[in-house]
């Protein structure tokens, strides 16, 4: 049995559906069963537990072989540094006498110890501490998430324009939620010595004019790119509702993905997800819900 921490979301969902697809057996973890719905139709069991209750989190990796272990992201208005750290604890507390024989764990591209940097330091801390449990860890670490865009969507849509924290000519690696999914699932089905750290992208390099152009081809209008300057990041998160230390910590975040830009992965494992179809995707889907 493989389970499936942060199941109902979209890297969790697209991990527990390509295993479903090959007949292995799956529990999500949830604490709303309602928003498991098409998965149980999908043949998944779905197990009802607050991420943060250690012992009945235990009890349910208990009765898996594999876990696929996702941080969930904490409400931005809140201090999310300090929310996912306790989130990482707890997972770890949890995993920590579970009996697995593996453990995958989602991460991200850049991280790494240091001054709080969002995502970059509290991901490194969790792989750090889940090694420190002695058993067999595969690593997933996620370039930047095409859905970041795909969910500016509506806004896209009713502005014609792109806002975005990168410039407009800025190169980084994507990959679509669907092709984490797919890796994921395949690395909880590899023998145990299939651990360590592999990086996880989409088949190139994108820019946020690519997002823009994509965004046009799909929407039949011009799109354009409304760069927001450095200086402005910390004042823009705020004013879309981020608290204070998040609005840092996320804004650092940003700027050290730009100045980490061409310090990429030489060999990573590429999905077939392409950044214009998985726009494409998301706004078809968007005009089925119209």
């Amino acid at each position: 049995m493989h389970i499936i921490l942060g199941g109902t979301g979209r890297v969790g969902s697209a991990t527990a559906l390509a295993l479903l697809r090959r007949g292995e057996p799956v529990t999500i973890v949830t604490r709303d069963a309602a928003r498991a719905a098409s998965l149980a139709q999908a043949g998944a069991h779905i197990a009802v537990a607050d991420i943060h209750d250690t012992g009945k989190l235990r009890e349910i990796l208990r009765g898996g072989t594999t876990a696929f272990l996702l941080n969930p992201p904490a409400d931005p208005s809140t201090d999310t540094d300090a929310v996912e750290h306790a989130t990482v604890d707890a997972i770890v507390a949890a995993a920590s006498g579970a009996g697995l024989q593996k453990i995958v764990a989602a991460s991200t591209y850049g991280a790494r110890p240091g001054p709080p940097c969002g995502d970059l330091t509290v991901l490194f801390d969790f792989e750090e501490k889940l090694r420190a449990l002695g058993m067999p860890l595969a690593v997933n670490r996620a370039a930047y998430y095409m859905s970041n865009w795909s969910e500016m969507l509506d806004m896209v849509r009713e502005r014609h324009t792109l806002p975005s924290f990168f410039p407009e000519d800025l190169a980084i690696p994507m990959v679509a939620p669907a092709d984490l999914g797919e890796q994921a699932a395949r690395r909880l089905m590899t023998p145990a010595d299939d651990s360590g750290v592999e990086y996880v992208e989409g088949p190139a390099l994108y820019t946020p004019r690519d997002v823009a152009d994509a965004f046009a081809t799909a929407l039949g209008e011009a799109i354009d790119v409304d760069v927001i300057p450095r200086d402005a990041w910390e004042a823009k998160f705020r004013q879309l509702g981020f608290s204070e230390p998040a609005a840092r910590t996320y804004a650092r975040m940003t700027g050290t993905v730009v100045d980490d830009a061409g310090k990429w992965p030489a060999t990573p494992v590429r999905g077939a997800t392409t950044l214009q179809a998985h726009i494409r995707d998301a706004v078809e889907r968007g005009r089925e819900r119209r």
